[in-house]
């Protein structure tokens, strides 16, 4: 495998580059340095809020991209360059179908805050592992600014429980098993791979040249936009069929054993 050519690294974060204590190892950020030394762009891309992307990454965060809410917005040193919001309407027709669910919890994502009910304390301590910014209200359907998806959380399962009860927004809206216990509804094009297309075109680097790591449904798309896309070992089987190239979990340093590869070989 000659990874010579590659001029940008984009991986996700749960379940990719965080283990399983959501925590960023410093083997990652040592190789960090020795990639920018390179000249090779590093993207963060998740489902993530934005803040707590950067959150994770802060010694880091002025030198990264980050794609945060599965596309719906990325960001590079304060500058945002893509945003795809979710339309009001689509908003509350989600909120029709999502709140006739039996234990499910909605978020309502903007770019600087996440909005929830706040009838359930044990979700809301869940919360704020992903979202280091959050408001409660009392009617989201109420909340009229704008919001880049809306994330639903089931404690159980979100396959079980969620998808087959959304599944029929697909017609018009992306919606995605984003992990275990969470699907994400957003605009049509908020999705990794559209976001990372963008940037692709923005720096004109191409799939040859890009680098990429996921572990669920949501990271699909953007693993097609590389010719070298790896599958954690503990990624969702789409993700494994999907992926060229696997590597070891998420615990096991999946993502600093392909990168320590990679500078072995420019």
């Amino acid at each position: 495998m000659d990874l010579s050519g590659i001029k940008m690294i984009v991986t996700d974060m749960d379940g990719t580059l965080l283990n399983s204590n959501h925590e960023v190892s410093e083997r990652f950020f040592k190789i960090f340095e020795k990639l920018k030394e390179r000249n090779i762009l590093f993207v963060a891309a998740s489902g993530r809020q934005y803040q707590s992307i950067v959150d994770k990454l802060d010694p880091i965060k002025d030198d990264i991209m980050v794609i945060a809410e599965n596309g719906g917005v990325a960001i590079e040193k304060g500058k945002e360059l893509i945003s795809s919001p979710l339309a009001s309407k689509d908003k509350n027709r989600v909120l029709d179908v999502v709140l006739k669910i039996d234990n499910v919890h909605p978020v309502l994502c903007g770019k600087n805050s996440a909005y929830i009910l706040g009838n359930s304390k044990e979700f809301e301590e869940k919360l704020q592992e992903y979202y280091s910014n959050y408001t409660i209200l009392d009617d989201l359907k109420a909340f009229d600014e704008e919001i880049l998806k809306i994330a639903i959380y089931h404690f159980e399962s979100s396959e079980k429980h969620i998808y087959p009860e959304v599944k029929h927004l697909e017609d018009n809206l992306q919606v995605k098993i984003s992990g275990q216990n969470w699907v994400d509804v957003s605009s049509p094009n908020a999705n990794k791979g559209f976001a990372l297309q963008k940037v692709q075109q923005l720096y004109g680097i191409t799939p040859q040249e890009t680098m990429v790591f996921g572990d669920y449904n949501n990271d699909l798309e953007m693993l097609a936009m590389s010719e070298f896309s790896f599958a954690m070992e503990n990624a969702h089987q789409n993700v494994k069929k999907a992926a060229k190239f696997s590597t070891s979990s998420n615990d096991d340093f999946g993502v600093e054993r392909i990168l320590d590869q990679l500078l072995t070989n420019v």
